[in-house]
């Protein structure tokens, strides 16, 4: 049986990491999320996660999701399935190319790549990113640069033939997880016949 890679792509507080935790023992799959990547470069600097990172950060941490996408591809059984975080931002090459090393992997391993876009109204987003628990895992926690984020910016749109657009607004982690879970499972029959 072919693995799948679901990647779960979303501005901050749309719930990547709470659905990914909802869906992870449905389908058996271990969270590769995008704070567990960029967690062990963001955590040795002195940040107040308030203001933008220099760009040159995310260089470092594309180079730690690189090595975790080889191990997977070299040690993973090919049935295995992952779940990926991304906060993935429409024309950004940075956000391109995160969907491109996950799709390459997907790829490699023969797996059937899932990208999932989670979108959510401006002022919903703003309330959840204030949210105090967020700061404990490193996650940004600006209410204001998250409205500015959904006035001018669009989560990625991979144009992949899998992908799936749900409006995470007025759903729970569980109505979203049901929803993605049935799409999962429809590509899977297709991909039987």
């Amino acid at each position: 049986m072919t693995g799948i890679f679901l990647l779960l792509i979303g501005f901050p507080g749309t719930g990547k990491l709470t659905i990914a935790k909802r869906l992870s023992p449905v389908f058996s799959a271990k969270i590769i999320d995008n704070h567990w990547v960029n967690n062990p470069v963001l955590g040795v600097l002195d940040h107040d996660l308030t203001k933008p990172l220099p760009k040159e950060i995310w260089e470092q941490t594309g180079k730690v999701r690189q090595a975790v996408l080889d191990t997977i591809v070299a040690f993973s059984a090919p049935s295995a399935n992952f779940i990926f975080t991304h906060v993935g931002i429409q024309g950004d090459e940075r956000s391109h190319r995160t969907f491109r090393q996950i799709a390459n992997a997907a790829e490699q391993r023969g797996s059937l790549l899932i990208p999932v876009r989670l979108l959510c109204e401006a002022e919903e987003l703003a309330r959840r990113v204030a949210m105090p628990e967020r700061r404990e895992r490193l996650k940004s926690v600006n209410s204001e640069a998250s409205r500015e984020r959904s006035r001018r910016l669009q989560v990625l749109d991979p144009g992949h033939a899998n992908a799936l657009d749900l409006d995470v607004t007025l759903l729970s982690a569980k109505e979203s997880a049901e929803v993605i879970h049935r799409h999962v499972q429809d590509l899977l029959r297709l991909q039987r016949t």
